[in-house]
Formats: structure tokens, sequence, C-alpha cells
């Protein structure tokens, strides 16, 4: 199984009113020895037959030309059973079981098989671009799904650094008579007079 490195694999989202949206792809270098993932596919939807085409167009002078694909159904609500791409047609089956549900398996029929980790369409893109960057690392040895729960597990822990950090400067500050000094610039205490005294008019 080898991988090749797309020439623009951009995870940004840039478009123009005559063109269509770049493909959101990153693939290994060539020559990378064998592992789990060849790259990362970040689609714009979960739907296949509108998602296919742009990818297979990019694949075909790459990998040869793609003939067929599977996935697992989980993410998938709707698997057509040929999707029309540049040229030709490409059969999609899928597999429940046998196949990773983070994963798009793509079959040559010169070149051979060839696996993306399918990056959830509504991933921030932050979260995106450090999976596309593991999934070409040419040190790579996770599974799709593992990638996905080793990015979550670094976003969950990202917001609680960054949550304990606000509430430790939130303290510093409170311990340096921060709401104390608030209260009193903001809070005048109920029933107090104004400062101000009326003088009474000569003559009334």
């Amino acid at each position: 199984m080898t991988a090749t490195m797309f020439d623009k694999p951009a995870v940004e989202d840039r478009t123009t009113s005559s063109s269509p949206p770049p493909l959101r792809l990153q693939l290994a270098p060539p020559g990378t020895a064998p592992a789990l993932i060849d790259g990362a596919w970040w689609p714009r939807s979960r739907d296949l037959t509108a998602e296919l085409p742009a990818l297979a167009a990019v694949l075909d002078p790459l990998w040869g030309r793609i003939t067929h694909v599977t996935v697992n159904p989980t993410f998938w609500p709707v698997i057509p059973r040929r999707v029309p791409v540049q040229g030709h047609v490409v059969k999609v089956g899928w597999f429940e079981a046998e196949q990773d549900p983070n994963k798009l398996l793509l079959l040559s029929y010169t070149a051979g098989r060839w696996d993306l980790l399918v990056i959830p369409p509504e991933t921030d893109d932050v979260t995106a671009a450090r999976l596309m960057t593991a999934a070409a690392d040419p040190a790579r040895s996770l599974t799709a799904s593992g990638l996905i729960q080793e990015a979550e597990l670094f976003r969950i822990t990202a917001e609680a650094e960054a949550a304990a950090w606000d509430s430790a400067r939130e303290t510093v500050w409170d311990s340096e008579g921060g709401h104390d000094a608030r209260r009193t610039s903001s809070h005048r205490p109920a029933g107090a007079a104004d400062d101000r005294v009326a003088i009474p008019t000569a003559g009334m």
C-alpha cells in the first residue's frame, strides 16, 4: 500500500463564485512505509453522490482510476450503489462490522487499495488540521477511529486547561480585591443618600 501527497492539501475553505471549493485532502508522502491510513479526507457533507466525484478527480491521476469505494454505514445515511465521476462510474459498497466507521476504503483497478481517514464534516478547522497532519505523518500508526479519539481527547484536554487557567486567573484577581473593588465602585448601598445636598433658597 503506497501513498502520495496531493500538491495542495488545503484545509482552507476560500472560494470564489466561479470556481468550486478546493478539495480538503492530505495524503502521506510518496515512498512512505505502509500504514493503516494513507491520509485524510474532509468532505463538506455526508452525501457520497455529491462528495465522491471531486475526490476521484484528484485521486485518479495519482493512484490509477478509482473503481470501488467502501464505507461503514454508521455515518453515511444514504449509500448509493454507483456514483458517476469524471469519465467513469465508481461502485460503492459497505461493511458494518468489518470496516472502521471513520474510514473510506478505495480500490483502483491498476494499483491496489488505499485507506483514508474521513474527518467529520462538522469538525472545526483547528481539529481538522490536526487530524490531517496526523493522518499524513510518515510515523503514523493509529487507525482512523484511533486518530479521531486522539483528536477528541486533545480537544477536551485543551478546553479543560483553558477553563482551569481562567479559574486560576479569577481566583488571583479575587484575592487581590478584584470583586470587592468592583462591588464598591459599581453598587451603592440600598437607601444611601445622594452626595449632593439641597440648599434651601432664601426667602422660601
